[in-house]
């Protein structure tokens, strides 16, 4: 992927678009953990680098930019619509707008590619580890463990925002339990903790 289409890029146009804080976490938070799923998938293709990079760099672009339109247009008529007609103006991948699409269950988009399934899949479950780390003494997501989170996703009153069924039919796309989906993406974020703003204490 050209420079012109790089994760630095999508940071800087998430950054460009997207003011809040919690949004913006959030979107780093979807794109450590997608990345992680195009890191598995570049070795099971079989790739090297540069192919190896330049993929995980697509995964981890289409997390940073999937909601960056939602602060400026949430609605339901115009999320995530203006955001790709804004990318495709500007010549990113129809791969990663696929993505960003099939996000969304009302777009009508269907999830084909191994992206399409990754970032469905870690959209909702990257909001719910980021609950379960700041319930925690330290607010760290070194603190969190799967068995935890599993145990949580039972609990209907916590975190009741998230969507539970979108991260186990996430992990049915993906062709895994979703004990190993919950563990590949909090593995992710836990080697991003300080980035994520979850490493414990005011950070």
């Amino acid at each position: 992927m050209s420079e012109q289409f790089s994760r630095e890029r999508a940071l800087s146009l998430l950054e460009e678009w997207t003011k809040g804080e919690s949004l913006r976490k959030h979107a780093l938070a979807v794109s450590v953990c997608t990345e992680s799923y195009g890191v598995l998938e570049a070795n099971q293709l079989g790739l090297t680098s540069p192919q190896a990079e330049e993929l995980a760099d697509r995964y981890a672009a289409a997390g940073l930019l999937h909601d960056m339109d939602y602060e400026r247009h949430p609605s339901l008529e115009e999320h995530p619509f203006v955001g790709v007609t804004f990318l495709r103006q500007q010549g990113w991948p129809e791969e990663i707008l696929h993505a960003i699409l099939a996000h969304a269950d009302y777009s009508g988009t269907p999830r084909e590619s191994h992206l399409d399934k990754a970032l469905f899949a870690c959209d909702e479950l990257a909001g719910f580890l980021t609950a379960c780390a700041l319930v925690k003494p330290t607010k760290s997501i070194m603190d969190v463990e799967a068995k935890g989170v599993l145990k949580k996703m039972k609990d209907k009153a916590f975190a009741r925002a998230v969507n539970r069924e979108d991260i186990t039919e996430g992990a049915a796309l993906l062709g895994i339990p979703v004990e190993q989906h919950i563990d590949n993406c909090l593995r992710a974020m836990q080697s991003h903790a300080a980035e994520l703003g979850l490493s414990g204490g005011t950070a």
